[in-house]
């Protein structure tokens, strides 16, 4: 009888990992984000987050100003221990760089996505949230499954607090001014999937 090996996971460095080691570590699991020095591995995704993240997706790209750029599950490198990775982002065009290219700054953001999950509810109403307002990003959007169907909570960064703000929770239709003119229908699953 075979037996399969015990997996090998990294042993982090006195201090916790930094942003840099995201690019040199081998073999780590696709979407690992980096928070507060540990490494983040996610869990499977649902059918509901893959739904949420193509609608938003594809409706983005339809409305995006030819100065910004819409990124799908590409880190954001927010300091030397966090390097989180939101579902989507939309950034400005002029930081989009080669095919090699890893993450972007914060200063690059103009709007962060989350699809919250069962395992990461925590990250995604309190963590990120806190992390993304603190690095500048102006929008934050996280998108909650309410009984089957999409609810899109909307923020906008208070400059003088450095916090965000509530701005609404959209159901069945998302029609916003900030940061750019945008419509989307979030009743129709079947014409994303």
């Amino acid at each position: 009888m075979t037996v399969a090996p015990e997996p090998t996971w990294p042993i982090p460095p006195e201090g916790g990992w930094t942003a840099d080691d995201l690019d040199r570590l081998p073999n780590l699991p696709p979407h690992t984000e980096l928070i507060d020095g540990s490494l983040v591995f996610v869990s499977p995704q649902s059918l509901f987050h893959l739904y949420a993240i193509r609608l938003l997706e594809y409706a983005l790209f339809g409305v995006v100003p030819s100065d910004m750029a819409v990124v799908r599950e590409m880190t954001v490198t927010i300091g030397r221990r966090d390097r989180p990775e939101p579902d989507l982002a939309v950034v400005r065009r002029d930081s989009v760089g080669g095919a090699r290219q890893t993450t972007f700054r914060p200063e690059d953001v103009v709007l962060a996505v989350e699809v919250v999950s069962p395992d990461s509810e925590q990250r995604d109403r309190e963590v990120k949230p806190r992390k993304y307002a603190g690095a500048g990003f102006p929008h934050y959007w996280r998108v909650e499954n309410e009984q089957g169907e999409l609810a899109v909570h909307v923020f906008e960064r208070e400059d003088t607090t450095g916090t965000y703000v509530p701005m609404g929770i959209h159901r069945k239709q998302l029609a916003l001014d900030l940061p750019f003119p945008i419509e989307i229908d979030l009743t129709d699953p079947q014409r994303w999937l």
